[in-house]
């Protein structure tokens, strides 16, 4: 293989190894990541267990698993978004492992086949386009929402906090001392 001829636009570096500091700041990203998979992956597995498919029926839990997932993943952006401060493992956590593993596209694409291989095409055809806009629309509602209500809740903790300071100050201007009781 080594004398074989090799095409002039095919890339052949090879990228430089990280640092070993970089390497092991990795370490608890990926614990992090790996725990969460597990909490999402058990409530899903819980999920299918409370609410069965039956063989052949369409798969409602796995669209709602997937559309719910979708919604939380939408929720969660919105949040981390607007946060200040979140700790650095809190996306891996939340993000891409609990929801990550909780929502589950590759049963969606096994549940497809299935239903494709059961002679039900056109339905294995309205599972592919539901679940893909239930899925689309969970995470635009919920992020939509939830940077709503954020905002609407940062306006009302700044109305209290000007309503505090003016009340301060009143006892000041009058020359009251500045306090009030």
């Amino acid at each position: 293989m080594l004398n074989e001829p090799v095409d002039p636009d095919v890339d052949l570096h090879v990228p430089p190894r990280p640092p070993a500091a970089r390497r092991e700041r990795q370490g608890p990203v990926v614990a992090a990541v790996a725990l969460g998979g597990a909490l999402g992956a058990v409530a899903r597995y819980g999920s299918s267990l409370l609410w069965p498919t039956a063989p052949g029926a369409f798969p409602w839990t796995t669209m709602a698993v997937n559309t719910a997932g979708c919604a939380l993943i939408g929720v969660l952006m919105a949040v981390l978004g607007a946060a200040r401060t979140a700790h650095t493992l809190t996306r891996p956590f939340l993000g891409t492992g609990v929801l990550g593993g909780f929502t589950t596209f590759s049963t969606y694409a096994v549940d497809i086949q299935r239903l494709v291989e059961d002679g039900k095409a056109a339905t294995g055809l309205a599972y592919l386009a539901l679940t893909l806009l239930a899925a689309l629309a969970a995470v635009w509602a919920a992020a939509t929402g939830t940077r709503r209500v954020l905002c609407r809740r940062r306006r009302v903790l700044e109305e209290r906090r000007r309503a505090l300071e003016e009340r301060r100050r009143a006892p000041e201007e009058c020359g009251e001392g500045g306090r009030t009781r």
